[in-house]
């Protein structure tokens, strides 16, 4: 018994890495795309407009973070790639494009996890041998979770901070006085993202109680946006 017991932990765990792999290098590689379509060949030039994921992994976001917080049961899976370069000043309408390059992250996150959703639908009505039992399971965890981690990234990088997409979309989009007063405050919303992330929550801990400032601002909607989504399938 212990043995199968975790034989399936390892399968629950593994069936994390995909779905986070392709979700945080896929959402880079949909930026660098989008700058390309609109005039910026910086990140073609760099070889990052691929959805190839071993372009775009950082061995610390990309790897090393999802683990530690997927094996210490965090609150929140975070994890990021490392961030495509653009040069706004080559895009054929910089505040315009910017917007779109930002959009194309998120976009491509909304898209994975409603892809993940479709396969999921199709894959609860196959009848399989009790040989291919397991392995369709995991298949079928891997797709929910993407489900789960897309929606996830998908509204987190949409709160209106920066260095966040949200914040360059917010910042493309207010009128030019108000964007780059804005743009000024990337270096605070990125002190603001780490306290938030990591220093309250280990504060909180010290101290005795739980600091969760992401789960009403992230967390929930994106388990609302899950459910809408899964609901498509008819699971629930």
């Amino acid at each position: 018994m212990p043995e199968d017991f975790s034989w399936l932990q390892v399968l629950a765990v593994t069936a994390w890495i995909i779905p986070v792999l392709l979700a945080v290098t896929l959402h880079e590689a949909a930026h660098g795309y989008a700058a390309w379509k609109l005039g910026d060949e910086t990140a073609m030039r760099l070889g990052r407009v691929t959805f190839n994921p071993l372009r775009h992994i950082d061995p610390f976001g990309t790897v090393l973070l999802p683990g530690i917080l997927l094996l210490t049961s965090a609150p929140v899976l975070f994890g990021y790639a490392k961030p495509v370069p653009v040069n706004p000043y080559n895009l054929r309408n910089p505040r315009l494009g910017m917007v779109l390059v930002a959009a194309a992250g998120p976009g491509i996150n909304l898209a994975l996890a409603l892809f993940s959703v479709l396969f999921l639908g199709r894959l609860v009505d196959v009848e399989v041998s009790e040989d291919w039992v397991l392995p369709v399971r995991w298949l079928g965890a891997n797709l929910y979770n993407s489900i789960e981690i897309n929606a996830l990234l998908a509204v987190f990088n949409l709160l209106p901070l920066l260095p966040l997409d949200g914040g360059r979309i917010l910042a493309g989009l207010l009128p030019t006085a108000l964007g780059i007063r804005f743009a000024r405050t990337e270096r605070a919303g990125l002190l603001i993202l780490l306290g938030v992330l990591f220093i309250l929550p280990l504060l909180g801990q010290v101290l005795g109680f739980h600091v969760n400032i992401l789960g009403p601002l992230v967390g929930e909607p994106a388990a609302w946006l899950v459910e809408q989504l899964v609901g498509l399938t008819g699971l629930q």
